[in-house]
């Protein structure tokens, strides 16, 4: 997941349990049909975010269960 141009679709393949990431971010990027186009550099510089934060939150996600 450390990949910066890993597509968000893929993120979402290998570890689902992310989503609730970018749910709880308020982010509509579960679903979105430019999710297998955007990384997570992408999405965190359309929606303002701090990416090193987000990517943090990603990583604690990542390590639990779906």
């Amino acid at each position: 997941m450390d990949d910066p141009d890993l597509p968000l679709g893929v993120i979402f393949d290998h570890w689902p349990q992310v989503a609730s990431v970018f749910l709880g971010y308020g982010m509509a990027c579960v679903g979105c049909p430019i999710a297998p186009f955007h990384s997570v550099f992408d999405a965190c510089h359309d929606y303002g975010l701090d990416e090193a934060s987000f990517r943090a939150a990603l990583a604690d996600a990542a390590t639990k269960t779906p």
